[in-house]
């Protein structure tokens, strides 16, 4: 295991929900944390701005850096790069946490739909992956996360354009993990064993409040990977509660 402090760490979609409680998580350990998300403004309809949660990482005594981002736009991308850059001279870790929601059948897909959940999920990691890697191979060190599940083809009816786009962020870790293992940079993905209490679930009323977990346990299981050196846990689709109890954790995990 490694110290984490004095690292650095870009969060997607971190305004609220797992993403904020991932960088109060590594806030608490040293880690700089960069909060990137669309929501600068406060929203009467969703709690939470970028500035909110960076206040919450300086009161625990931590670095932050608020930055506005849309992950569909490769310019924003790089410029959150270059102020991270610019403002704590490296990044060790990225967190592709911004995420669109559609469960919807293919019938009820409109083409400009498909595109968002595209954009979004998969080509948001994908390009802010590749906007981070010239720094993390320089280092020779790095964890890149993308929030997303193993790959399992019975989860796709009903859901058929979301779970490509999340499956595509699973098989972009895999080939990824590959071709950036002799930098010494990890490259997982990560999933909840069940529903994680936030806005989407609440939003789209997926499951009911007895089966939603709190957004911690994500947080933790981000912990429990990038403290581990790259080399020792890379290329592999992990689920919270596993790579929990794989670090030793005995506790009662909620429901």
């Amino acid at each position: 295991m490694e110290t984490l402090s004095g690292r650095v760490a870009i969060i997607t979609g971190a305004s609220r929900g797992i993403g904020r409680a991932i960088a109060l998580r590594l806030a608490k350990e040293g880690v700089a944390v960069v909060i990137a998300a669309k929501t600068a403004k406060p929203d009467p309809r969703l709690p939470g701005t970028i500035y909110t949660v960076a206040e919450e990482v300086q009161a625990l005594g931590g670095r932050a850096l608020p930055v506005q981002v849309d992950v569909r736009d490769e310019n924003a991308i790089q410029r959150m790069v270059e102020q991270t850059m610019q403002t704590f001279g490296r990044i060790d870790i990225l967190v592709n946490n911004a995420g669109a929601l559609w469960w919807y059948p293919v019938l009820e897909t409109p083409p400009k739909r498909f595109d968002l959940v595209m954009d979004v999920n998969l080509r948001g990691a994908f390009v802010c992956s590749q906007a981070v890697l010239p720094h993390m191979m320089a280092q020779r060190w790095g964890h890149i996360i993308n929030m997303s599940p193993p790959i399992d083809f019975s989860v796709l009816p009903g859901r058929v354009a979301y779970m490509i786009s999340k499956f595509g962020m699973t098989m972009l870790a895999f080939g990824l993990a590959e071709e950036v293992k002799e930098y010494n940079i990890a490259v997982n993905a990560l999933w909840p064993r069940t529903l994680i209490e936030s806005q989407a679930t609440i939003g789209w009323n997926l499951g009911t409040p007895k089966q939603w977990r709190k957004a911690d346990i994500m947080a933790d299981a981000v912990y429990e990977i990038v403290r581990r050196s790259p080399a020792s846990l890379t290329g592999r689709a992990l689920i919270d509660e596993e790579i929990l109890r794989e670090a030793g954790v005995r506790s009662d995990l909620g429901k």
